[in-house]
């Protein structure tokens, strides 16, 4: 078996592993409050979560950050800005204490704490993202939002054409092969069609075998996963007694799936890369195609 990527993290239960990921195609204001400016005549921030976190640093904003969630962990640099709550669960206290020009969501799912956060007199603004191809326009957006309009529309059009060389790859290449993406073990999950996991094997030039379901993500039977004989597995997780790769290898009746025979099964991948939605999108494309396409010379 073949273990490829090095990842720090043990991963959390799924139900956790899925606050990464997040929506990128539209906004919402809430209207400008008339709060003084903060950094360099820029508004101050407070993140609300990782992916508008990672998006702030890729732009150049990070030291307009004055706040984020405790799921915010990436870049290194986020570890020193403080906690104003959970993701999801933004802590009105603190908000109210720092008292930031801006407060960045995903999509606030308790419409009746972004009521409150206003009331602060706190502009609320909302970015929402769930495919590769809304990131550019989050980028663009954010960076509207908080004055770093050339550094997110450099990135932002470096992430389009790095998509737009992908996309080319993946339609002129030969026969797909199949990939199950086991997004969590104990029950076992994936990624459907619409997912983004599933859009990040499509741009790698493979085909995702969840995407035979109607649904972002969803648990599957071992019984399923065997009858679609997948040519690549790639586990999204660590395993706390063994490798990933190990556990699921001794599987019973596993031993059948066309992955499993060849050794194409993989773990130990960073999944902020894989499932956060945000500016390493062609990253995670980039390791995808690794796996999928064995020799350098496919790997664009």
């Amino acid at each position: 078996m073949r273990s490829i990527f090095i990842s720090e993290r043990r991963v959390l239960p799924f139900f956790f592993l899925l606050l990464f990921l997040f929506g990128c195609n539209k906004v919402r204001p809430a209207g400008d409050t008339g709060h003084s400016a903060g950094l360099q005549g820029k508004p101050t921030v407070v993140s609300l979560a990782p992916s508008i976190t990672e998006m702030m640093y890729a732009i150049g904003a990070g030291k307009q950050l004055v706040g984020r969630t405790s799921a915010c962990d990436w870049p290194r640099e986020a570890s020193s800005v403080p906690v104003a709550g959970a993701f999801g669960r933004p802590s009105l206290e603190v908000l109210a204490a720092i008292h930031p020009d801006l407060v960045i969501d995903v999509d606030m799912a308790d419409k009746e704490t972004a009521e409150k956060i206003k009331s602060l007199g706190i502009r609320l603004e909302t970015i929402t993202c769930r495919q590769p191809d809304d990131i550019p326009h989050a980028l663009r957006t954010l960076g509207s939002l908080t004055g770093h309009e050339a550094e997110a529309g450099k990135l932002a059009a470096d992430i389009e054409k790095g998509l737009a060389e992908y996309r080319k790859a993946a339609l002129s290449g030969k026969a797909r092969k199949k990939v199950y993406l086991e997004i969590w073990d104990d029950p076992l999950w994936t990624g459907g069609k619409g997912s983004y996991t599933s859009s990040l094997i499509a741009y790698s030039g493979a085909e995702n075998i969840g995407d035979t379901v109607d649904k972002e993500y969803f648990e599957v039977s071992e019984e399923w996963i065997i009858s679609k004989n997948p040519d690549i597995i790639a586990c999204m997780y660590m395993s706390k007694a063994s490798s990933a790769v190990e556990k699921l290898a001794a599987r019973q009746g596993w031993s059948t799936i066309r992955a499993v025979k060849d050794g194409r099964v993989y773990d130990h991948f960073d999944n902020n890369i894989f499932l956060r939605p945000g500016p390493r999108v062609l990253e995670g494309i980039r390791q995808m195609r690794r796996i999928i396409f064995l020799d350098e010379k496919h790997a664009i």
